[in-house]
């Protein structure tokens, strides 16, 4: 997708909610709640060190934040100019440490606060391809892919027969999403003839109607990634004896794979030690 491949993206049922009530101080009052309810960052910024972009030093998580508030105001000071401080309350309804998008969705709903784009807030703060940010706008599959840099949204039907069949497991370890593209930037050589032959999968994997043409599209696109990036795919490191297909997602090595099986995999995964599986129809809305 950094080059313009078009990629199959499906929005989770999983997300972040973003609250913020005026308050009668110069203050912006920060709270974010993970899944079980436990604060994971808390913290009191005055205004004028977000819009000086004095980081804190208490927590890369709270630097992070002071940065994306000043990438913000710097689009659009009219919020941090007004004459009231902000009470603002982030609930997470997944674990953080799952890697759907913490950071993509926070970026977008800070981006609807400030009234301002959210892909540019993406690009000034994290960097990245956008299509996490496309998933928090819409409700729907969606194809997604860069033109020139700018973002293709495309709402498409998405109905597989064969969910049931479907699985997503959590390889107990979060991606850094950062890093991760540095590596693929670093390792992918030149990929502009690969970039069709993406398309095609990704286009063959939309028009799946059977389970078996499903997993052999998502096969192919898998060994062509793992050709790319210089890693062998993760179902011959991990899971060589596994009864299925196994795809990798997102970045590539942390988060979650996509597990594609005849049988319920539930405890062949929990024997390797990995004990969250997910139903593609309690992940996918």
């Amino acid at each position: 997708m950094l080059d313009g491949a078009k990629a199959l993206a499906l929005p989770t049922k999983y997300g972040q909610s973003l609250e913020v009530i005026p308050i009668a101080t110069d203050t912006i009052k920060w709270t974010s709640i993970d899944a079980d309810g436990s604060v994971w960052l808390e913290l009191e910024l005055l205004k004028t060190d977000i819009v000086s972009n004095i980081v804190t030093g208490t927590s890369n998580e709270a630097d992070t934040l002071v940065r994306i508030l000043d990438e913000a105001n710097d689009v659009n000071p009219d919020i941090l100019n007004s004459n009231t401080g902000f009470e603002v309350v982030t609930k997470l309804t997944f674990p953080r440490n799952w890697g759907l998008g913490t950071s993509s969705t926070l970026i977008n709903n800070i981006a609807q606060w400030f009234g301002i784009d959210a892909y540019q807030l993406l690009k000034k703060s994290f960097g990245g391809s956008g299509y996490d940010i496309a998933c928090a706008q819409n409700d729907t599959a969606i194809i997604y892919n860069l033109d020139n840099g700018k973002p293709i949204v495309s709402q498409v039907e998405f109905n597989l027969a064969f969910t049931g069949n479907i699985y997503f497991v959590y390889l107990n370890q979060k991606q850094n999403s950062r890093e991760a593209i540095a590596a693929y930037k670093a390792h992918r050589g030149e990929v502009q003839h690969i970039i069709p032959r993406i398309d095609a999968l990704t286009n063959d994997t939309l028009l799946s109607r059977d389970l078996s043409s499903f997993a052999s599209a998502l096969e192919k696109h898998e060994a062509l990634m793992g050709g790319v990036l210089g890693i062998a795919p993760v179902q011959e490191r991990l899971f060589p004896d596994f009864k299925g297909i196994v795809k990798s997602l997102g970045a590539w090595g942390g988060d979650f794979i996509m597990a594609i099986a005849e049988e319920n995999p539930t405890e062949y995964f929990k024997a390797k030690g990995y004990n969250t599986i997910v139903k593609y129809s309690d992940m996918i809305l």
